[in-house]
């Protein structure tokens, strides 16, 4: 695999093996002229990584399947654990050396996704999608020691400026989102009462609800108290 245009087969039967996981090729990146270009297993810096995740509640299905499957529904980190039972036999049979957000060393993934999408930070502090909204994630990273043809990604108005209501800044019963930020503390704190058990625990985040752009990818309920529930760990 030496350069672009040999290597654009790679990309589409890489998505086809993804697929049946419910997870996507979410964008390209060629670090080889970044000066913290991860590094391959065989010791040399990546001139690529690929980034993988999910759009929406599609890998919901093939995790919730998985997890079924095991005798300790996938342990403490199960969403974490079925990525790298995923990822990992993947990044073999491409010859890729695969990177984790949840794993050491820590790679910089907000910036490769606003690289290879053009995404921004939302009030709430999630990367928001101008088409999927706040309902997307990213899985993991494959290295390669090849670089692709990367289309350039369409400059695309920050969805936040259009926003005149700003929704996810008044929808927050905890009041943890200010000008500073999430605060995840009272977030925390609001979730152990009687109101955050019943609403935002059962229900998702309010505030990520409240977000208008990509309504039509929201999380599944038992995917939203999945996650809800990872908060309380």
């Amino acid at each position: 695999m030496t350069g672009p245009a040999n290597n654009d087969h790679l990309l589409d039967d890489l998505r086809a093996a993804l697929q049946p996981h419910g997870l996507f090729l979410r964008g390209v990146v060629n670090v080889d002229e970044q000066e913290n270009a991860p590094y391959l297993e065989e010791g040399r810096q990546a001139k690529s990584v690929v980034l993988v995740g999910n759009v929406g509640g599609s890998l919901w299905r093939p995790f919730s399947a998985w997890r079924s499957a095991q005798s300790d529904l996938g342990g403490e980190h199960p969403l974490d654990n079925w990525s790298k039972a995923v990822l990992r036999p993947l990044s073999r049979q491409f010859g890729a050396t695969v990177y984790f957000p949840s794993d050491p060393p820590w790679q910089p993934f907000q910036r490769w996704a606003m690289q290879a999408e053009g995404l921004t930070s939302s009030p709430l502090g999630i990367l928001i999608h101008h088409q999927y909204g706040l309902w997307h994630g990213y899985r993991g990273a494959l290295g390669f020691g090849c670089s692709f043809a990367v289309p350039r990604h369409q400059t695309t108005q920050h969805p936040c400026e259009s926003c005149a209501e700003k929704p996810c800044l008044t929808h927050c019963p905890a009041a943890a989102i200010t000008g500073e930020g999430f605060q995840y503390q009272p977030c925390r704190s609001y979730l152990k009462t009687e109101s955050g058990e019943t609403g935002c625990m059962q229900s998702g985040c309010l505030a990520r609800a409240g977000c208008p752009v990509g309504a039509d990818y929201r999380y599944p309920p038992e995917q939203l108290r999945f996650h809800m529930a990872a908060l309380e760990r």
